[in-house]
């Protein structure tokens, strides 16, 4: 077995993921921590991706798989032709464990691959793609997504969930065999120490309490909702400033929406730093997430969070310690809250602390242990399930 801390000498795994394209998602942020993790570990590893960045730019082994455009989101790419592109390279680099981090069609083929040849398959949950069918209110769409779920998950050894909540749904859905693994946070990255009060006069805001907003971008992360509270909140005082970081196709909507708010598109490292850090309140309404690391990047930076009663971004929360939690979709319930921290500074300032506390115990190598941990365990249970068949067969 693979023990906590240790190297996992020897261990080989190959990974397959809907994109690796450097900061374009949470995801994708969760897997270069990952690969940083390998590398300092000297694990051996292999990522396969319909889109990876040039050769000179990638910083472990990494296969691009052929695909085609998806046509109703051009940032997407549906893999083709996936079981011979992937074959041949997995039979040169011979893998212990395949771990797959999205349910598309590579995701499958990783899986056909991992049964034909005895090699066990597990996956993290990253993306509540049901949840994005129940949002638009597709009915059909939601039902056949719960059904393709539970055939490629209950195909794998484990999975990977990163929040209680997202964990108990997918449970109730009839998916089995769900491990809990929360995501970790940088406190390098993310610090209280990063705030500057000249970052709010560089804004404009000087003087105002600023209300953060981390993430893409959609009508998906539920901003309408954040956009109905601005209107609330606007209209009662003017002690306030809502802040958006990220960018996506809504933006101009939400500008439109919300003409008073700063709109500051994507940033990283510092810049990212400072905002969290410099912020009042963080507020993320989002129903879709399967954890959201906006909202432990938040506390990290000793900010207090608020965040929806559904969906994953909640399930690091406790409520009035470490964050409140409004009802989902509730503008005015939202406002309450984010008005509660505002005029109460002792409650603001305590949950901040608490919350920083909270995130000081995730760090990503501690995670990442678990990782490699649960890897050697699904290697044993399975060389226990070869021997067990081998038997029967006899």
């Amino acid at each position: 077995m693979v023990r906590e801390g240790s190297a996992a000498t020897g261990l080989k795994i190959a990974y397959f993921a809907g994109t690796m394209r450097p900061g374009h998602d949470g995801v994708t942020r969760v897997l270069y921590k990952l690969v940083d993790y390998l590398a300092e570990k000297r694990i051996e590893n292999i990522f396969f991706s319909p889109i990876v960045p040039e050769d000179d730019m990638q910083q472990t082994k990494m296969h691009a798989v052929p695909s085609i455009a998806f046509p109703l989101y051009k940032d997407y790419r549906i893999s083709i032709s996936v079981k011979k592109s992937i074959a041949e390279t997995l039979q040169g680099f011979k893998p212990d464990i395949l771990h797959i981090n999205s349910p598309c069609s590579l995701g499958y083929a990783a899986i056909r691959y991992g049964q034909e040849h005895d090699i066990p398959v597990v996956a993290t949950y990253h993306t509540h793609f049901a949840s994005y069918a129940k949002y638009y209110k597709v009915k059909a769409l939601e039902t056949l997504s719960w059904n393709y779920f539970r055939k490629v998950y209950n195909s794998c050894a484990r999975t990977f969930v990163p929040s209680e909540p997202i964990r108990n749904e997918l449970a109730a859905h009839g998916i089995k065999n769900l491990e809990y693994l929360p995501h970790g946070v940088d406190m390098a990255s993310f610090d209280p120490q990063y705030a500057s009060s000249q970052w709010k006069a560089d804004h404009g805001i000087q003087g105002k309490h600023a209300l953060l907003f981390v993430g893409r971008l959609v009508w998906e992360k539920d901003l309408a909702t954040l956009a109905e509270t601005y209107r609330i909140l606007s209209a009662q005082r003017d002690d306030i400033a809502f802040v958006l970081i990220g960018d996506g196709p809504i933006r101009q909507d939400l500008e439109k929406l919300m003409p008073e708010a700063k709109f500051l598109g994507y940033q990283q490292g510092k810049d990212l730093a400072r905002a969290y850090a410099s912020s009042d309140v963080f507020v993320f309404p989002s129903t879709t997430e399967t954890f959201g690391n906006v909202t432990l990047e938040a506390m990290a930076s000793g900010v207090p969070p608020i965040c929806a009663r559904e969906g994953g971004a909640y399930g690091i929360i406790q409520q009035g310690k470490t964050g409140l939690i409004a009802q989902p979709r509730d503008p005015a319930d939202l406002a309450e809250k984010i008005e509660l921290l505002l005029d109460n500074p002792p409650l603001r300032e305590d949950i901040a602390q608490r919350a920083y506390d909270f995130a000081r115990t995730q760090s990503w190598d501690k995670i990442f242990d678990r990782l490699m941990n649960a890897y050697g365990e699904t290697l044993l249970e399975n060389k226990h399930n070869h021997r067990q068949r081998q038997m029967e067969a006899a």
